[in-house]
């Protein structure tokens, strides 16, 4: 399986009653004060709360205020794993990309199964691993409609490169009926979003298209929005 170029996801605040340890915790963080932002969170994440335990593991994988060694690795999987077993959608997806990348040891069938969890909870970057996944065909079998579906999951949450490959996909038609007005309306939205590959493919495309139906594929765009 080639290594998926996924990013590791980032801290975010939650919509959640207000806590002051964490709250200063996450202060702390955005401020590069690591230290402060470890010694506020292990408390919180060692009575379970997920929030805490998936920045801890965001920490650790990143080797944010904690000693630079080869265990850092298994702390990262061992707090994003009891984040992910209460249903935290970051977590589980960090989850898998580091089985996937092989960091504390490459399992494939594991890094499938939270990239499932996550984005059965509406996770726009697992809905897009997973539909590279189904285009690959190496860790589940090639399935262009699968692969489809997911990238239109993914897609109608503006995830600029399920978007892209969404176009990509009626260009070549690959699991649809070839359509260069969806190809060319797929890619206005991820160029418009300063994605280089998106716009430079549009106008190669293009030249095989019509003017009428560049027009529609811009009145598409125009009036598109996420379901």
């Amino acid at each position: 399986m080639k290594r998926l170029c996924v990013v590791m996801v980032f801290l975010a605040w939650f919509v959640i009653p207000a806590n002051a340890d964490f709250d200063t915790g996450m202060a702390a963080y955005v401020n590069r004060d690591y230290a402060t932002a470890l010694r506020e969170w292990t408390p919180l994440a060692d009575h379970g709360d997920a929030r805490a335990q998936f920045n801890l593991g965001v920490m650790y994988a990143n080797g944010q205020g904690v000693p630079q060694n080869d265990k850092n690795d298994k702390e990262a999987l061992r707090w994003y794993r009891l984040a992910a077993n209460q249903g935290h959608a970051d977590a589980q997806f960090n989850l898998g990309v580091m089985y996937a990348n092989g960091q504390g040891g490459r399992n494939d069938t594991e890094a499938l199964h939270w990239y499932r969890l996550a984005a059965s909870q509406g996770h726009a970057d697992a809905q897009a691993t997973l539909g590279t996944l189904h285009v690959m065909g190496e860790v589940v079998p090639k399935d262009y409609r699968e692969a489809l579906r997911w990238y239109r999951l993914a897609a109608e949450q503006k995830h600029a490169g399920a978007q892209y490959n969404l176009g990509l996909m009626y260009a070549k038609g690959y699991g649809v009926l070839q359509d260069y007005v969806q190809a060319y309306m797929w890619w206005g939205l991820t160029a418009a979003k300063s994605y280089e590959t998106a716009s430079s493919a549009r106008k190669q495309l293009a030249e095989k298209m019509s003017k009428s139906q560049i027009v529609e594929a811009q009145r598409l765009a125009r009036e598109w929005k996420p379901k």
